[in-house]
């Protein structure tokens, strides 16, 4: 049933207050009270997992009957599988090392005092994403062990499953004695209730997106509140003229078929003019082999005749999908300026065995992630060393690559002294 623009006003704004109530409590919780939340969450989902497979099927037969596409509907069911999974990364996010109260830089002063900084919750995140309800648990799970409250909006295809989800894990922690207002869940479906949530400077810390470039641009072009995010991943690999042919073809097979449909996979195939026409035979043979369509430009059609024709606005597109731009480019420095030119800043890479080419890439490429002889695939906090991780901000501000544990943090300064006073 639709309610009108105050009572959305009244209802998001409790929401979110409730939120702010719950981070001040959850400043209280050591590392130990944490993790053994988390551990009771994971099992908690697995003793409801028939409850929430019961709420689930009710959007998936609504997406049905508005014929979502395959992919979307893959995405949004929950099976046995998924919920252990779901299950299984709360507990991960449990075992992985607290930031919360690390002491950074702590150095003495000529007066004698200590000054350092401490890092910090950052206090409520909003989190607003689309169809997946696994998302729910896992931003939940990194939001709770780095000291945050958590407010989520969920699109409205999950609703269900999602309220399902958020009600096991609030009834866990009211159990476990935290305060209730640490997860809140905005469980209208109409979009003002987005756009409320956006105004509340103040009270939420901050948003983090997640989903497709509409809806980030959205959030970004409405919100008060400092915004988190990347718009889309127009991913590159550049093979240079001194890069291992072998180790190329299989850096860029990877990069384009291993998952194609994600952020972090390779969209524009860059090749030195030098050694194209012995890499590109081999490399779009075994791309065509795995069902990439190839798009190419004059050269590399002369080079591959099975090429299409790539056009301007290529360069620029995230296909998220089995298709490829080839584009052969006279050597690094026109490399370097195509990615400047078309790229989105938040994955690239190079394939080369020369030292010296390497470095200047790492230094001059400015993306969020930069790679030598490695699939930007990679590019992911789970390969990175950092455990589970809420997404990849591109933005260059706080947080900048994958965002783990401690990019869900803030640092205050702090000071240890004995009495000093400024003269």
């Amino acid at each position: 049933m639709a309610i009108n623009q105050m009572d959305i006003k009244q209802f998001v704004t409790g929401k979110a207050m409730d939120a702010r109530a719950g981070a001040r409590d959850l400043l209280k919780a050591g590392t130990d009270k944490k993790n053994l939340l988390l551990i009771k969450m994971a099992q908690a989902l697995l003793d409801k997992g028939a409850e929430l497979i019961k709420e689930n099927a009710k959007d998936v037969e609504a997406a049905r009957r508005k014929e979502l596409s395959k992919a979307m509907l893959d995405r949004l069911t929950l099976t046995e599988k998924r919920i252990k999974e779901m299950a299984c990364g709360l507990e991960e996010v449990a075992a992985l090392p607290d930031p919360v109260g690390e002491v950074l830089h702590l150095r003495p002063r000529p007066n004698g005092m200590q000054v350092g900084k401490m890092r910090v919750p950052i206090g409520v995140i909003g989190i607003i994403y689309e169809a997946r309800p696994n998302v729910t648990a896992d931003a939940t799970a990194l939001c709770l062990k780095a000291g945050n409250a958590v407010v989520l909006r969920g699109g409205s295809e999950a609703i269900n499953s999602n309220r399902a989800i958020v009600n096991i894990l609030r009834d866990q922690a009211k159990k476990e004695g935290f305060h209730e207002g640490i997860i809140n869940f905005i469980d209208i479906p109409e979009r003002e209730a987005v756009l409320e949530m956006l105004k509340l400077e103040g009270i939420i810390d901050l948003i983090i997106p997640r989903g497709g470039e509409g809806l980030i641009r959205t959030v970004t072009e409405n919100s008060r509140i400092p915004v988190l995010k990347h718009y889309k991943g127009v991913c590159h690999v550049f093979v240079d003229r001194d890069a291992d042919l072998i180790m190329a073809r299989e850096v860029c097979l990877n990069a384009k078929v291993q998952r194609p449909g994600t952020c972090n996979a390779m969209e524009t195939m860059l090749v030195d003019e030098t050694i194209a026409e012995g890499f590109l035979p081999m490399a779009l043979k075994a791309m065509e082999e795995k069902g990439v369509a190839i798009n190419g430009d004059k050269r590399t059609k002369e080079i591959y005749p099975a090429a299409q024709e790539v056009s301007e606005d290529d360069y620029y597109k995230e296909y998220l999908d089995l298709i490829l731009n080839v584009r052969v480019v006279a050597g690094m420095d026109e490399a370097m300026a195509h990615i400047a030119k078309y790229g989105s800043a938040h994955t690239d890479s190079i394939v080369t065995m020369n030292y010296e080419k390497a470095m200047r890439f790492l230094r001059e490429v400015d993306s969020s992630a930069v790679l030598i002889n490695a699939s930007t695939r990679l590019n992911d906090g789970g390969q990175f060393g950092l455990g589970a991780e809420i997404g990849i901000s591109t933005d260059k501000i706080h947080a900048r690559g994958p965002m783990g544990l401690e990019e869900l943090t803030c640092t205050k300064f702090i000071v240890l002294g004995s009495g000093q006073i400024r003269q």
